[in-house]
């Protein structure tokens, strides 16, 4: 008795710990502490367990070692290698595994009851274990293969292993392009409902490991059918709905195991994402439905047969030279080319003549929520510089210069119009600023596939090429005025 109020009392510090530490999550200046206190949490946890499970004389400490130093091994190469340009990948592979963790923690208690013969007697409790492990199976599963191809989407594809290099020395490439039949939303539904069939069929018949099987392959066939639709648009969105779904699949399974930190743990992340998830939702004007359902981005592109002539760094210097007050509007090409530190050069500069500098940060600039403010942090931008879409829309009327730095859509004025893919998105307004300046490597369109009228403003001034090179660039000139 004593030994359960002890394990009780670790897991409640535990939970305490992640409750603070979502936060504290709440704002770029104390989401650092708060990404300590979910780890100090998740500690607290790992170690709680592995006593307990010591004391009742049921785990083997090798495999826990060889688990623990496989894993910091993994975790350690990923952190430090890892671009941050590709973590959007990283964290969607992440959702995976939570996912993927969940799900087979299920599958194995389910197959080790049947070993065992310790399946409960017929009624509730047969009921309660079957359908919670039946829950954890399909969303862990759909979460694994779906976090899987969100990755694969964000990344453009996959290199074949072991296929022969061409003259550039790259492999074969597998793309995930958006497909999305009209019918294809009747075959996830089918799907889904066999899924849930399935569970019910285990009940009745619980030894039966083909219906096991089967809701794992079909599981695993929803996760990836769930996300191929979905373009790259809405990406955002999709990253943070798998993260709930993580959480949702921890929970499910903190109930198979009888593990209340689990449970606790799942059912926040599983909170906090879906609330981001309706937060991405309306920072695009869109239904969570019409993103599950209905494919956005990277279907069919208009052609770009307006032109536009280039200025060069040194008129922007010139334009730059003795004004007031500076927007800088970060997008993912400012991700793609590193671009992050010379954009704190550039705002130093400007700032050391007197000029007020902010950044204006849509919510789904990049590809994950709040990438934008996670490079402009490692670039050691003042938080308070970072203001977010509708404050910023505020100022920009009485800016004198909008420096947009890779992105287009967030920025695209045909969102008021309410027309096509982007109608009724809210915007950062760059064009109300009486100069705009847009470095961008051409003059393609977007996620959306439509061209930005902002380009060819009278009062828009483009810089073509690389965001970091064209940024050193500016700053240079900026130097020799």
């Amino acid at each position: 008795m004593v030994d359960s109020v002890v394990w009780d009392i670790g897991y409640l510090v535990s939970a305490a710990l992640f409750i603070f530490g979502i936060k504290r999550l709440s704002s770029p200046r104390t989401a650092p502490q708060g990404n300590r206190l979910g780890a100090y949490g998740m500690f607290l946890a790992v170690l709680v367990t592995l006593v307990k499970m010591y004391s009742e004389g049921i785990i083997g400490f090798e495999l826990i070692a060889a688990g623990l130093v496989l894993g910091t091994i993994i975790g350690y190469i990923m952190a430090t290698t890892v671009e941050m340009t590709e973590m959007p990948e990283l964290v969607a592979l992440f959702n995976g595994f939570g996912g993927g963790a969940s799900a087979l923690v299920g599958l194995s208690e389910v197959l080790k009851r049947l070993q065992e013969g310790k399946i409960p007697d017929a009624g509730i409790e047969l009921y309660a274990t079957w359908i919670a492990i039946g829950l954890s199976g399909i969303v862990g599963w759909v979460t694994l293969t779906g976090s899987l191809m969100a990755m694969g989407k964000l990344r453009g594809g996959f290199y074949i292993p072991f296929t022969k290099k061409d003259d550039r020395g790259r492999r074969k490439w597998v793309s995930f392009p958006t497909w999305g039949p009209p019918w294809l939303n009747a075959v996830k539904g089918a799907i889904l409902i066999s899924c849930i069939a399935l569970i019910g069929l285990t009940i009745q018949d619980p030894e039966n490991y083909d219906y096991i099987y089967s809701l794992v392959g079909l599981s695993c066939l929803l996760g990836v059918l769930f996300v191929i639709p979905i373009g790259g648009a809405d990406m955002p969105v999709v990253v943070s709905l798998l993260n709930s779904m993580s959480g949702i699949a921890a929970a499910f399974t903190g109930f198979v195991i009888g593990n209340n930190v689990l449970i606790i743990a799942g059912s926040m992340v599983g909170a906090a994402g879906l609330i981001l998830t309706f937060i991405m939702c309306k920072a695009m004007n869109r239904t969570l439905t019409a993103v599950l359902f209905k494919s956005f981005g990277g279907g069919g592109r208009e052609s770009v047969t307006r032109t536009k002539v280039g200025s060069d760094p040194e008129e922007v210097a010139m334009v730059c030279d003795g004004i007031s007050k500076c927007v800088i509007i970060p997008g993912y090409g400012m991700a793609v080319s590193q671009a992050q530190h010379a954009v704190k050069e550039f705002a130093d500069l400007l700032e050391s003549h007197g000029v007020e500098v902010s950044y204006g940060i849509h919510p789904v600039a990049g590809r994950m929520p709040g990438h934008m403010n996670v490079l402009l942090a490692e670039a050691s931008v003042p938080y308070e510089q970072l203001i977010e879409m509708d404050d910023i829309n505020s100022e920009l009327p009485e800016t004198d210069v909008a420096l947009v730095i890779g992105a287009n859509d967030t920025v695209n004025p045909v969102a008021r119009t309410g027309e096509g893919p982007l109608g009724g998105m809210p915007i950062i307004d760059a064009d109300k600023a009486r100069v705009v300046v847009i470095i961008k490597r051409s003059l393609s369109v977007g996620y959306a596939g439509v061209d930005n009228d902002l380009f060819y403003d009278d009062k828009t001034m483009m810089l073509f090429g690389d965001g970091k090179k064209m940024m050193n660039e500016l700053n240079s000139s900026i130097k020799e005025l």
